[in-house]
């Protein structure tokens, strides 16, 4: 393999790890609500993080925006607002289900719309009966290991007048966290001449997608942070902030800063990568995802309680996500190499 494939799958691979781990921070936090550490996050995640990485990485910066088309701008921009709801249910679905079965329920289903929705919106020019035919059978079997995860996971469930209703409940909300994620992969396509304008004006072809990162992520802020600030003033949970404020804070600002770290370092390994960058990058970006997750989600006693069977469904679920995310990878190998 050259060696720049080999970098550039090493850096993939990495990325994974990032994303894969930065919501475990959120378990160390002491005394706060959900919505306390959730805005701490946004704030560094979803606007500071990636606008100091533009700024730091991409020379003439407001002249590559200046530059940029309408339709750039507007995709990218629209795209955003369907990521920032993407976001917003995947921290809210992870928090009801926990990280092993969040990761695995969101990724699974990102990966499938992620996947069908440009098929069907804009089919590609060499897409075969054979590209059709992998494609087809990678989501299938994509959605039986979204249900084996789910069915797993049904040792958590309480009786209804207990508050049943809530295992339920997290996993529609990671459901359509998986269908809204796409939009952050279809803002970065879309957007693809926004880093183009960027490197004819300097950016390295790493750091070029740092553009996108910082515009995308705009209104993936203001929908997390708006929804933060409404349950921070109906819950009453704003003076919560006074317990550990230091520590708290420097939880919140480790997993926006590893969240970021993940994004910015799969648009660099994915760049190396050519052609494959979108196929078996993507596969190798979720399969690690769904890996770390679930070694953190266990190795941090989320399924301590669990029958011997319900810890074997996941293992299932889980072996069956990753068969498919290798056959997707493979379907879209296919389809770039026709």
């Amino acid at each position: 393999m050259p060696e720049i494939l080999t970098t550039g799958l090493s850096i993939v691979l990495l990325a994974g790890v990032f994303q894969g781990s930065c919501l475990v921070f959120a378990k160390w936090t002491r005394g706060w609500a959900w919505e306390n550490y959730w805005l701490i996050f946004s704030l560094f995640a979803y606007l500071i993080c990636p606008w100091a990485l533009a700024l730091a990485t991409v020379p003439h910066l407001g002249q590559v925006y200046a530059g940029a088309g309408g339709a750039a701008l507007f995709w990218a921009l629209l795209f955003g607002v369907g990521w920032g709801l993407g976001a917003l249910t995947f921290g809210l679905g992870v928090e009801a289900v926990g990280l092993a079965l969040g990761y695995a329920v969101i990724l699974g289903v990102a990966a499938t719309s992620g996947t069908l929705v440009p098929l069907i919106v804009n089919p590609p020019e060499n897409f075969s009966w054979q590209v059709g035919a992998v494609t087809g059978l990678a989501l299938a079997i994509m959605l039986i290991g979204v249900a084996v995860c789910s069915a797993a996971g049904r040792w958590k469930e309480k009786p209804v007048h207990e508050g049943g209703r809530s295992y339920r409940r997290g996993v529609l909300i990671c459901v359509a966290s998986g269908l809204l994620s796409a939009c952050g992969n279809f803002g970065f396509a879309f957007g693809a001449g926004l880093a183009e304008r960027a490197r004819a004006l300097g950016a390295s072809p790493e750091s070029a997608g740092n553009v996108l990162w910082a515009l995308l992520t705009i209104p993936v802020f203001l929908c997390n942070a708006g929804y933060a600030v409404r349950l921070l003033r109906r819950n009453r949970t704003a003076v919560s902030f006074r317990k550990s404020p230091a520590w708290n804070g420097l939880m919140g600002m480790i997993m926006g800063v590893t969240w970021l770290a993940g994004m910015a370092t799969y648009g660099a390994g994915a760049g190396r990568l050519g052609a494959l960058g979108t196929s078996l990058g993507w596969a190798i970006l979720m399969s690690t995802m769904v890996l770390v997750a679930n070694a953190l989600g266990i190795l941090t006693g989320e399924w301590n309680g669990a029958p011997r069977q319900s810890r074997r469904q996941l293992g299932a679920g889980v072996a069956i996500l990753l068969l498919a995310i290798a056959v997707l990878g493979y379907a879209n190998h296919l389809r770039a190499a026709g």
